[in-house]
């Protein structure tokens, strides 16, 4: 599934570079001489926590650099195969990729880590790579009211877990964590 979606990403995200309405002729030109793409990822931390790995461990490193490394690859892949089929790159030749042995790639750049803060909240996840904001935290909308947000993924196992209450959800935003709240489980503590 990963793979599918990278490769749909690469495509929509080629396709973007000649429907775009540039602000100016030169952007225009230096975006379609280049065809920069930048796949990213969202909901890294919401999927190390699904794992039950620790944001903060050598395996959730490794795991990092096994799915940047897979969308890399893949997106590369697909970027292959549409430069085949539409021609790779106006500035190919000359370029880093443009030696014996390669494939004309159709975008001079696939992958990126970018901020998707506005993203990630409408999709309903953690945003990029970055760790957790919080498991929860309060909210304060105009009315002055207050509300608990807590990161669905964190909701779901203390529900599952039995250890689910508002007032410790609350505990846990006024704390700043779970670490050392002894009614969340020492191994929900560690991830």
């Amino acid at each position: 599934r990963l793979r599918h979606t990278v490769r749909e990403g690469v495509h929509f995200l080629d396709n973007v570079i000649d429907v775009n309405k540039y602000p100016i002729e030169k952007i225009a030109q230096n975006t379609r001489a280049n065809r920069k793409i930048g796949l990213g990822v969202m909901g890294f931390s919401d999927m190390l926590l699904q794992m039950g790995v620790p944001y903060n461990s050598d395996d959730a490193e490794k795991l990092g650099g096994q799915v940047m490394q897979f969308l890399t690859e893949e997106g590369r892949k697909m970027s292959e195969e549409l430069a085949a089929e539409r021609g790779a790159f106006p500035n190919f030749k000359g370029s880093i990729y443009d030696r014996p042995g390669l494939r004309p790639v159709r975008n001079a750049t696939v992958s990126t880590i970018a901020p998707t803060g506005t993203l990630s909240i409408i999709a309903g996840c953690s945003s990029g790579v970055e760790p957790l904001f919080a498991l929860t935290f309060v909210r304060r909308v105009l009315d002055g009211a207050e509300l608990v947000e807590v990161n669905p993924v964190f909701e779901k196992v203390a529900r599952d877990r039995g250890f689910f209450s508002d007032s410790l959800m609350k505990e846990i935003a006024e704390h700043g964590g779970c670490t050392g709240i002894e009614s969340v489980p020492e191994d929900v503590q560690k991830v």
